[in-house]
């Protein structure tokens, strides 16, 4: 196996991958290919295989290697792909599955934060089942995702203090919402091949100017261009009143992007024009005609955002199976 400590992802914007279905409720895995080369003609950095956008608890054990190891294939080395590995239960068991889905060719493990201790246990209880899954997964590397199912567990700067000397932590998903405590964790890793890609776009631009290494947010299944443009332009003192103007966008359309998704965010991409269905096995609620309103209006802005910005869409270009 790799060494963890020569490994490292690249800065910028990872991509929470969608999981496109047949209308049957089927994978559509000729369409997650395709889906594939749009995160990476998008410029995207690396990619997040199987986690919650990829409705990740509605899939079976085998779809879930299955669907990790169509995109590990398809990104054919091009960016690194990491995915979600435990699914709650004893850790040994939590650490078979590291096992397996790392064999897929991923270049980390993603932990959920959640499923490693109760939300009424301590973070003393979560730090031991952390260490003991280090312990039992040779030297894969991993990451942690602040995922908010079953429930939200932060880990905070103090609980990286206390792992990152591992070796063993490269990656992690943040969504504490807190600008401080990011600029905390972020300063507990910087001796280490570690990054965070924070969730929250509301401080897109206060994360990137404290040192984190990306972005890793749903706004990115909706317009994707606008993250990368961001993750690249944060600190351009030419171009201060657009990087304004995109975190603006960001903080103003943060009520419809979280509205039914996923079922949104499929939604814009097939009205933007790439072919996916709008269907998802999880139960998110109705995408109503008011919700769908709104999201065509966001879709609006969009696109004069785009040609201010002199964005070209990447859904006008060719997109290869």
């Amino acid at each position: 196996m790799s060494n963890p400590s020569s490994i490292a992802l690249p800065k910028g914007f990872i991509p929470v991958m969608l999981t496109p279905f047949l209308e049957t409720g089927e994978i559509d895995y000729e369409g997650l290919k395709t889906l594939t080369e749009l995160y990476i003609e998008a410029g995207s950095a690396g990619l997040f295989a199987n986690c919650l956008s990829s409705e990740m608890y509605e899939l079976t054990e085998d779809e879930r290697l299955a669907i990790t190891k169509t995109v590990v294939e398809q990104a054919a080395g091009r960016v690194p792909v990491v995915a979600t590995g435990t699914f709650g239960g004893p850790i040994s068991e939590q650490a078979k599955f590291v096992k397996r889905i790392y064999a897929t060719g991923i270049q980390a493990v993603i932990v959920i934060t959640g499923l490693i201790a109760e939300e009424n246990e301590d973070d003393n209880v979560f730090v031991e089942r952390a260490k003991e899954l280090i312990s039992l997964t040779d030297d894969i590397p991993l990451g942690f995702y602040e995922c908010p199912v079953p429930y939200k567990r932060c880990i905070t700067s103090d609980i990286l203090k206390e792992l990152l000397p591992t070796g063993r932590i490269v990656y992690h998903k943040d969504t504490c919402l807190d600008d401080a405590e990011v600029l905390r964790r972020i300063t507990v890793g910087k001796d280490y091949n570690f990054g965070l890609y924070d969730a929250y776009m509301v401080n897109a631009v206060s994360s990137l100017s404290a040192g984190a290494a990306g972005l890793s947010c749903i706004q990115g299944n909706i317009f994707p261009e606008l993250v990368v443009w961001i993750c690249e332009h944060y600190n351009d003192e030419t171009k201060k009143k657009e990087v304004e103007r995109v975190q603006q966008f960001f903080v103003d359309t943060m009520d419809p992007v979280h509205a039914a998704y996923p079922i949104n965010a499929k939604y814009s991409l097939k009205k933007r024009g790439f072919p996916i269905s709008t269907y998802t096995r999880r139960d998110v609620g109705v995408f109503t005609p008011e919700l769908q309103e709104g999201m065509d209006r966001l879709l609006e802005d969009l696109e004069v955002l785009h040609n201010e910005l002199g964005i070209t869409s990447i859904l006008t270009k060719q997109l290869v199976k």
